[in-house]
C-alpha cells in the first residue's frame, strides 16, 4: 500500500502539472486530422529500421496533443497535393517542413515558426568539380535536382543559376528523396534542401552524400491550416510554451544531434 507521503507527493505533482497547463487552451480532446508526407527525414519519415512513421514533428504533435488535449489521426499525401489540400479543408492541418512563405500565405494559415533552417548544397561524397554555388553555376553541364514549387527549388533558380524558372538545368522530381536518389545515382550534380533534410541525408548515407559551400540563406518553417481556423491560436500557445520550457531545443538535439537513421 502507498504511504500517506507518497499519496501526498503524487497529489501535489499532479496539481502542480494541472496549474503548469492551465494557462494554455483546453479543446477537449478534438480530433485533429495532420496530413504530412512522411519525406522529410529527421522531420517526418518511414524509419527502414522498422517501418515507423516518426520524426521531429511527430514528437512535437505527440506534446502539442498533451498539452492543448486534441487527439492527432495522421494522413499522408504527395507535397503537390497538400497545401490546396488544406487551403480546401480536406485535412485540418498540415505538416512536412513547411516554409513561411508570403504567397503561400494567401491561401493557408501558418502557425509561428517552429523552427529554422538553412538552405543547403547536397552532393555525392566524392564530388569535386564545384565547391560551391558559383562554381556550379560556371559549369553549364551540372544539373540541379529540386521538386516543384519548393523552396530548394526558387533557391537553385534564382540563388545559383540565372533566375530562369524554365532552365534546362533544373531537373524536377515528385519528392525530395526521389531528387537524393538521381543524385546517388549520378543523374544531378546538386540537390538543395535545408540543413534539417540535408543533415539527416548526409548523416544516414555513410559517405556517399556531404554538404558544401555556405548556406545559401536562412528559412522558418511552420505548420498550415485552412484559412482562418481556429487551431492557429491553441498550436501556436503551445509552441510558445514548448520553446519557453526547452521542449523545443531538446526535439533539436534528439532529432539533429542524436539521431541516425536506421538506428
Amino acid at each position: 500500500m502507498r504511504s500517506l507521503v507518497s499519496l501526498a507527493v503524487a497529489a501535489t505533482l499532479t496539481a502542480t502539472l494541472a496549474h503548469a497547463d492551465a494557462h494554455l487552451p483546453d479543446l477537449d480532446g478534438r480530433e485533429v486530422v495532420v496530413v504530412t508526407e512522411n519525406a522529410y527525414p529527421p522531420l517526418q519519415f518511414v524509419d527502414p529500421a522498422t517501418g515507423e512513421a516518426r520524426g521531429w514533428e511527430y514528437d512535437a504533435m505527440a506534446e502539442i496533443a498533451k498539452r492543448i488535449n486534441i487527439t492527432v489521426e495522421y494522413e499522408n499525401t504527395s507535397w503537390d497535393a497538400m497545401i490546396p489540400a488544406v487551403s480546401q479543408g480536406q485535412y485540418d492541418m498540415g505538416m512536412t517542413g513547411i516554409t513561411i512563405r508570403d504567397d503561400r500565405a494567401e491561401v493557408v494559415d501558418f502557425s509561428d515558426p517552429y523552427l529554422r533552417s538553412e538552405m543547403m548544397m547536397i552532393v555525392a561524397g566524392n564530388e569535386d568539380r564545384f565547391s560551391n554555388a558559383a562554381e556550379f553555376a560556371a559549369d553549364p553541364d551540372l544539373l540541379i535536382g529540386a521538386q516543384p514549387g519548393t523552396t530548394p527549388f526558387y533557391v537553385g533558380i534564382y540563388e545559383v543559376l540565372d533566375g530562369d524558372e524554365q532552365n534546362p538545368r533544373m531537373r524536377l522530381f515528385e519528392t525530395f528523396g526521389a531528387a537524393i536518389q538521381a543524385l546517388r545515382t549520378g543523374d544531378i550534380d546538386l540537390a538543395l534542401s535545408d540543413s534539417t533534410a540535408a543533415n539527416g541525408y548526409v548523416q544516414a548515407s555513410e559517405g556517399k552524400l556531404k554538404i558544401v559551400g555556405e548556406p545559401l540563406g536562412a528559412e522558418d518553417f511552420g505548420f498550415i491550416f485552412p484559412k482562418g481556423s481556429e487551431l492557429v491560436a491553441p498550436i501556436n500557445a503551445a509552441i510558445a510554451d514548448m520553446r519557453e520550457d526547452g521542449t523545443l531545443e531538446a526535439l533539436n538535439k534528439k532529432w539533429f544531434l542524436d539521431f541516425k537513421i536506421g538506428g
